[in-house]
C-alpha cells in the first residue's frame, strides 16, 4: 500500500489504524480471512475490523472496507475526504413492516389460523440485516421484495391447497441467519413474478 501523508491523516480521523487496512489488503488480494483470524492476537484485529463496519461476519469486505480500499488508490488531492458508507436507519424498519407478525392471514377472502407470532429478537433482526447489507450484495430493495415473493407464494399456495402454507415460514431470525431470502433473489432478478389467479365466485355444474 502507498498511503501518503495526506491518506494517513484522512484514515486517522476515521477512526482506522494501518494494521486494519493491511488486514483488509490481504483478504481483497484473496488470501483466507477465517484462517487469518485464528491466531489470538489476530482474532482481536479481526473482530475490530467488524466493529468498525470493514469486514462481514463471513469474512467478506463490506461497503465501507470497499470505499476505505478505494481511497488509498486514489492520489489524495486536498480536496479529497474519506466519506464512510452508511446504511439508512429506515432501512430495518422498512423490512420489519414487511414480515408478518403472524401465520394467520386472510387471502382471496379466505381466513387462515395461525398459532404463532412470526417476527422475533428484533435487535438481533437488526443487526443480522445492518451486516448483510453491508456485505454489498443485495440491496435493501431486494431484500424486501424477497420477502414479499416468499410470502405471496405461500399465501397463494395456501388457498389452492386449503392449507396454512404461511405457518412454514421461518421466524424473523432464523430467516436472515440462513439467508433463506437468497434464492427468491435470484428468481427476482431473473424477473420471475407471481402471477395471482383470480378468484372464482361460484360456478355452475354441468
Amino acid at each position: 500500500m502507498n498511503i501518503t501523508l495526506y491518506h494517513f491523516e484522512e484514515i486517522y480521523k476515521a477512526g482506522y489504524t494501518l494494521d486494519m487496512l493491511y488486514l483488509l489488503k490481504l483478504i481483497e488480494e484473496g488470501n483466507d480471512a477465517s484462517s487469518l483470524c485464528e491466531n489470538e492476537r489476530m482474532s482481536v484485529l479481526c473482530q475490530t475490523v467488524r466493529r468498525k463496519g470493514l469486514l462481514s461476519e463471513n469474512f467478506k469486505i463490506t461497503l465501507i472496507g470497499k470505499s476505505v480500499l478505494g481511497f488509498l488508490d486514489e492520489k489524495g488531492e486536498p480536496e479529497m475526504k474519506l466519506v464512510k458508507s452508511k446504511i439508512v436507519s429506515n432501512d430495518f424498519d422498512d423490512w420489519w413492516k414487511a414480515y408478518p407478525g403472524t401465520d394467520t392471514f386472510s387471502h382471496k377472502k379466505v381466513d387462515f389460523t395461525g398459532t404463532r407470532s412470526m417476527r422475533a429478537k428484533k435487535d438481533d433482526c437488526k443487526l443480522k440485516l445492518k451486516n448483510i447489507l453491508a456485505e454489498g450484495e443485495y440491496t435493501i430493495k431486494e431484500m424486501i421484495a424477497a420477502l414479499e415473493y416468499e410470502v405471496l407464494q405461500k399465501k397463494e399456495n395456501s388457498v389452492k391447497t386449503k392449507t396454512n402454507r404461511l405457518t412454514f415460514m421461518q421466524n424473523s431470525l432464523t430467516y436472515l441467519n440462513q439467508r433463506t431470502f437468497e434464492p427468491f433473489i435470484e428468481l427476482i432478478r431473473e424477473g420471475k413474478k407471481i402471477v395471482e389467479e383470480p378468484i372464482i365466485r361460484g360456478g355452475t355444474d354441468i
